[in-house]
């Protein structure tokens, strides 16, 4: 059994503007990077450190395994944020201003990646890391449509992830299964507690 921490990336100079990421590429702040060594201070026992092949979660992840003296850091694609596209590089009030009404009647543009694309390879990704590291801990840095989406597949209610926020996930024989909310932040707060739910 594999215990598989995943969590959102630091903060990116996108988050910062608030512009909808996707598969863009923005590094992180120095906020961002000072999250990522804080968060390496709430983590022990790492087995394995894996990240979305995005610079601002490939970032966090080496700036943890550098903290940690862990590594070597596996990128794996399949963990990437999810493709939003031509909203990538939009803020919310230049995509109603463009797409009106779109956001809340769920209308996405060409190029969004459809909810079963993106949770069929993150499962898969899931059991890849299970099949290399069978049992402990390994930390995936990925990003908040990654875990939103895990969460909306297993029936949880929609909450936002912040930063270095995210999911336990076990994985044992090929079942994946999700647990309890996790913070990595400065406050020592490394478990927060919501649904547990399974599928």
């Amino acid at each position: 059994m594999v215990n598989l921490l995943v969590v959102r990336h630091a903060e990116s100079v996108w988050n910062l503007d608030g512009r909808w990421q996707g598969h863009a590429n923005p590094p992180l702040t120095p906020e961002g990077e000072a999250q990522a060594r804080a968060a390496a201070a709430n983590l022990d026992n790492v087995d394995g450190i894996v990240c979305s092949d995005l610079k601002r979660a490939h970032q966090t992840a080496e700036i943890i395994a550098g903290a940690l003296d862990a590594g070597p850091v596996t990128c794996d694609a399949a963990w990437r944020e999810r493709d939003i596209g031509q909203w990538q590089g939009l803020t919310r009030d230049e995509i109603e201003r463009d797409y009106p009404g779109a956001l809340a009647a769920g209308r996405y543009p060409p190029g969004w990646e459809s909810d079963d694309s993106l949770i069929e390879r993150v499962l898969a990704a899931s059991r890849r890391i299970a099949a290399r590291v069978p049992s402990g801990n390994v930390l995936v840095v990925s990003h908040a449509g990654v875990i939103f989406t895990l969460e909306k597949y297993f029936g949880c209610v929609f909450k936002r992830t912040a930063n270095l926020g995210g999911r336990r996930i076990l994985v044992q024989s090929g079942e994946v299964r999700l647990q309890e909310r996790i913070a990595l932040t400065r406050d020592g707060a490394c478990l927060t507690p919501t649904a547990n739910r399974e599928r």
